[in-house]
């Protein structure tokens, strides 16, 4: 059993910036990759940026791309999500997830236990 907590959430500006943090519980956290997710009413979840056990990889969505960066201190079972020059499409739950394998994923499927999700709202 896997749990996932995020944190760094809130409202911020368009152009502004935020760091999102997702502290996972056990003791395997660089077995496995890691992904941020996100969902804006009215729409499904869609893929944002995901990264190896190692850190090695990472993968972005092409919405997100040269904007966002995702990183891991497997010391300290944490993964995050440093979101710079935010737009207002950006506002979304965003949630992370923890792979079923080492490798990274751009699927939802491809993910088995999630966070609650922490709320990012940007204002224009």
């Amino acid at each position: 059993q896997v749990q996932l907590v995020e944190s760094g959430g809130g409202l911020v500006q368009a152009g502004g910036s935020l760091r999102l943090s997702c502290a996972a519980s056990g003791r395997t956290f660089s077995s496995y990759a890691m992904g941020w997710f996100r969902q804006s009413p009215g729409k499904e979840r869609e893929f944002v940026a995901a990264i190896s056990g190692s850190g090695g990889s990472t993968y972005y969505a092409d919405s997100v791309k040269g904007r966002f960066t995702i990183s891991r201190d497997n010391a300290k079972n944490t993964v995050y999500l440093q979101m710079n020059s935010l737009k207002p499409e950006d506002t979304a739950v965003y949630y992370c997830a923890k792979s079923r394998a080492i490798i990274a994923q751009t699927t939802a499927s491809a993910y088995d236990y999630w966070g609650q999700g922490t709320q990012v709202t940007v204002s224009s």
